[in-house]
């Protein structure tokens, strides 16, 4: 028996444990699944963001299981759509919650399981008792403060935006082959109007008119990454970001891709230890070692994809900017004599080594060995 359990001496005696709650959160409902341990899970729904709601859901299930009022309380959910803000209102109401990612938790192998709501929530409440018995059976997410987390919106931003005028890009061109019109300039640059000017009666009006709207969402798509673009040069310039202008200040990294590991990782990350890093990024080696089998699975890719992606796009552009670093003499010695594929694996192992050089470099000032700082600003 617990530590914190006390035996009843009657009916109306409280016991003092622990209530373990779990959340499955959907966009119209939450499924609610609480348990002190010795009982049955009680099962509650309510109206998705309705706070009032699961504060009253936390009383009647304390009732049920015989809790004092002021008993703790322990909840999860998974990390998902709803964000940081429920984790936050969960600890101000004095709940001890985590917030899960959904990727590390364990699972039934047969080929046909069976997944609901209930189910899901029943699986979460054990694993959220067997977490608090010291078991390590998941991986919790880090928070953010609030700031941090509204850091990260300009480049995510910018990011979808790009996305969104390619996309524009392709579809108006694609439009304009289907009558063999090949445009010779960019698309929505300076000599768009005046190519489109000269070629629009060669295109039935119905077509027209679509590659017009095209042409102006991709204006307003344009015209929104200058406003974003000028306004993080701005804060640059004004010295707000100095773990990004520290960053930035080594060759082959410019303040784009200093902007993004600084607000994804390094701005707001405390790592113990090279191996923490790399998980958190998804860098680390999943081999498969069983009987006679032994595989090389590759990279876990259970990390932050935008800070990931990133480091491999420099690690390219270091191998040409950094030559004599002691990291490209690394991958030249072990990759760059091999083919196309042994060069992709060398350069993820490059990005890996990187992001702990930069790491040392942020945290320490310890610049990465053998590497080049750009010249100072006159």
């Amino acid at each position: 028996m617990s530590a914190t359990q006390t035996v009843p001496q009657g009916n109306d005696t409280a016991i003092q444990v622990q209530l373990y709650m779990s959340f499955e959160l959907g966009d119209k409902s939450w499924k609610l699944t609480a348990s002190d341990g010795r009982r049955g899970p009680s099962r509650f729904s309510v109206h998705a963001g309705d706070t009032a709601a699961v504060l009253d859901c936390v009383r009647r299930a304390k009732e049920r299981c015989q809790l004092e009022p002021q008993a703790p309380v322990h909840s999860c959910y998974e990390a998902g759509r709803d964000g940081w803000w429920l984790h936050r209102w969960l600890s101000g109401q004095g709940i001890d919650n985590l917030v899960v990612d959904p990727a590390s938790i364990e699972v039934n192998r047969r080929a046909r399981r069976a997944k609901t709501d209930r189910l899901d929530g029943d699986k979460l409440l054990v694993m959220l008792r067997r977490h608090h018995a010291g078991e390590r059976i998941w991986s919790v997410v880090h928070e953010p403060t609030p700031e941090q987390e509204d850091a990260r919106r300009t480049h995510r931003e910018l990011a979808r935006l790009s996305q969104e005028r390619t996309a524009h890009t392709n579809r108006i061109r694609s439009l304009l082959v289907l009558h063999n019109l090949r445009v010779p300039v960019i698309v929505g640059g300076r000599d768009w109007a005046a190519w489109w000017e000269r070629h629009r009666e060669q295109v039935p009006p119905v077509l027209r008119g679509e590659i017009e709207r095209e042409s102006a969402r991709l204006a307003l798509v344009r015209q929104q990454l200058k406003v974003l673009e000028a306004a993080r040069r701005q804060e640059l310039a004004e010295g707000k970001h100095p773990l990004v202008a520290q960053l930035a200040r080594l060759r082959a990294i410019g303040p784009k891709g200093a902007w993004v590991l600084v607000k994804e990782v390094f701005g707001w990350r405390r790592f113990a230890n090279r191996r923490e890093l790399a998980g958190s990024l998804g860098l680390t080696p999943t081999p498969y070692d069983s009987g006679g089998s032994q595989i090389e699975q590759g990279i876990s890719k259970a990390g932050n994809k935008r800070a990931r992606t990133m480091l491999v796009e420099l690690a390219w552009r270091w191998l040409q900017l950094q030559p004599d670093s002691l990291l490209t003499q690394w991958f030249n010695r072990r990759f760059a004599g091999g083919g196309k594929r042994m060069r992709r694996v060398g350069i993820v192992a490059l990005a890996r080594r990187l992001a702990i050089a930069l790491w040392h470099y942020l945290e320490h000032g310890e610049i990465p060995a053998g590497a080049s700082l750009k010249p100072a600003a006159a």
